[in-house]
């Protein structure tokens, strides 16, 4: 393998969670009077901070959201979570696969990053190498997260891999100098490919780019 480190994006990457959480934005905005498209709504929040997605809600709406807000979508999305969340498909036969270090950077908190990754059995590879922009104050486009992970697990940019799903995650990462490989899906495939970065849609081909 060429790279000695492998940096993980965490929802729609390691979990399929983005469904949930932007249905859930959707229809908490829509209680407000902001109505968004679905589909819109993918392409607008996927790998965006939550500080971005309520301020465009309160924007869409015309009023500032309750003080709540906040914690009922956490609740919210943390029981649907613990419900229907599901490990993205073949990323357990791919982990086992690999034989370098690897670590998840998420723009959620650390708790949520901890709860996705329990429930879907995957928490066993990343424990200790769990990276939160909570944890740094920085998100997503910017870069420090991913140097920062990277920093931490003791490698050079040059020696790691990023895998990405979002326009946000993938830029992250190019401005910090990273490799990045993009994961695509029905909603992200046409940002993705405009992106000039290697794409695939399934987990057994990430294998094949990683080697």
């Amino acid at each position: 393998m060429k790279y000695k480190c492998i940096i993980f994006d965490c929802d729609g990457v390691l979990v399929d969670s983005e469904e949930i959480s932007i249905g859930t934005l959707v229809s908490m905005a829509k209680l407000h009077g902001a109505i968004i498209d679905e589909n819109h709504a993918h392409q607008l929040f996927l790998g965006k901070s939550l500080e971005f997605c309520f301020d465009y809600i309160a924007e869409l709406a015309n009023k500032k959201l309750p003080d709540t807000f906040e914690e009922e979508f956490r609740i919210r999305t943390f029981e649907a979570f613990q419900k229907d969340l599901k490990p993205i498909k073949g990323i357990h036969e791919l982990l086992a696969k690999i034989n370098v270090p690897i670590a998840v950077a998420s723009n959620g908190p650390a708790d949520k990053i901890r709860l996705n990754l329990t429930t879907t059995n995957l928490i066993d590879k990343f424990e200790g190498n769990i990276f939160s922009a909570y944890d740094i104050n920085s998100w997503k486009p910017n870069p420090e997260l991913y140097l920062h992970a990277a920093k931490t697990l003791g490698f050079d940019v040059k020696d790691c891999v990023v895998i990405e799903d979002s326009p946000a995650g993938i830029q992250a990462a190019l401005t910090g100098g990273f490799d990045v490989f993009g994961f695509t899906n029905h909603a992200n495939f046409d940002a993705l490919q405009q992106m000039n970065i290697p794409l695939f849609d399934d987990m057994a081909n990430l294998d094949l780019l990683l080697q």
